[in-house]
């Protein structure tokens, strides 16, 4: 089973493959419609020739990252503020984590510590924190013990909270649904 976020197939096929990539996603899905932000690390490789690289990414000059984010289309609402959270993610991928993203849940030994070092990553606050931790547990088998109490309470099951609950167009519709139907309720 492979991840179904941003509705192109290549794209996704590169989120389920690349840990990077899959990072690279969930940073940039803020203030853009999810499917763009998802998109993004597979336009990010086209541009760049090649396949994503933390190594790379973090000593990548500043100015030049920023612009292949600013290319049209850009790759993000906030091009500039995103290259750069994008390159300090890598930064601490590269310092903590060997340049291997998928360290930073493959080296958790229970569901808290997997928050705790998703939670410490740029641009991951505690709910985007716990909401990745969803998405890996729920479709990458990422389940170390008490990873659903950790992610409480996107990791429940059957529900369509979050990005860790699309798995289909339909499911991504029953998302923004209850997305939709959070916010009226926040509202009245």
């Amino acid at each position: 089973m492979g991840l179904h976020l941003s509705q192109i197939d290549e794209a996704d096929e590169l989120l389920t493959n690349d840990p990077l990539a899959l990072l690279i996603g969930m940073v940039l899905d803020q203030q853009i419609p999810l499917e763009r932000a998802f998109a993004a690390p597979y336009e990010l490789t086209r541009r760049l020739g090649r396949g994503l690289d933390a190594d790379e990414l973090a000593g990548f000059d500043p100015d030049k990252l920023g612009a292949l984010f600013s290319q049209q289309p850009a790759l993000h609402r906030f091009p500039g503020s995103m290259a750069k959270r994008v390159q300090a993610l890598c930064r601490i991928v590269v310092d903590t984590y060997d340049g291997d993203a998928a360290r930073v849940w493959t080296t958790a030994a229970d569901g808290k510590e997997l928050l705790k070092q998703v939670s410490a990553l740029p641009g991951f606050g505690v709910q985007k924190a716990k909401i990745f931790v969803a998405l890996l547990g729920k479709q990458l088998g990422v389940t170390p013990p008490g990873w659903q109490e950790a992610c409480a309470p996107f990791g429940e099951e059957s529900s369509f909270r979050s990005v860790a609950d699309i798995t289909s167009p339909e499911t991504r519709i029953k998302v923004r649904d209850f997305k939709k139907a959070m916010k009226a309720a926040a509202k009245a």
